[in-house]
């Protein structure tokens, strides 16, 4: 795909995708991007980075306007969208879309399982093997192993290394008994 930023081989991209601004996306080696997908980079200075090993289902969408990256090993099911923008909304006599763009960072860590018809918003950052469940709507910064579901997105497992197993949590992320 030479006009990609970067794409590794063998990776695979399914028709129909559409791409904005396709020079700022940048693709890994054994990255599968089912067909349906939108990659969407806002400005000349942004940019979408999807490490090696990547897996990403049908219906995808993904708009940056900043930096956003998908960390290697990474698996994303159906419908799932992934953004590091906000729209301001405070100026009521002009139309939303005519407002600034909000960036803040968003970045899908190592080994993540994200589910199907989720949503992932500005300002998230997942830690390595996080799991986020279907539908749930997430925002925040969320530890290394944690699961996260609901709307608003919140954790109610992570695994305890002490005992090896995944145990249930507050939506802080605190184990509910001691170990």
């Amino acid at each position: 795909m030479p006009f990609l930023g970067s794409f590794g081989f063998p990776s695979y991209i399914g028709s129909p995708i559409y791409f904005r601004n396709f020079k700022r996306i940048f693709i890994g080696k054994r990255v599968r991007i089912y067909p349906n997908s939108r990659l969407e980079v806002v400005d000349s200075e942004s940019k979408i980075i999807i490490e090696d090993n990547v897996s990403i289902a049908q219906n995808f969408h993904m708009t940056s306007g900043g930096v956003l990256l998908l960390k290697k090993n990474t698996t994303i099911a159906e419908n799932v969208m992934i953004t590091n923008i906000d729209h301001e909304y405070k100026a009521i006599d002009k139309h939303i879309l005519d407002q600034e763009y909000i960036h803040k960072k968003t970045e899908i860590g190592e080994n993540c399982l994200i589910g199907f018809g989720a949503a992932i918003q500005a300002g998230t950052i997942l830690g390595k093997h996080c799991v986020v469940g279907a539908n749930a709507v997430v925002r925040g910064v969320f530890p290394d192993y944690c699961v996260i579901v609901g709307v608003p997105g919140r954790i109610i497992k992570r695994y305890n290394h002490k005992s090896k197993i995944w145990c249930k949590t507050n939506s802080k992320g605190e184990f509910v008994q001691n170990i």
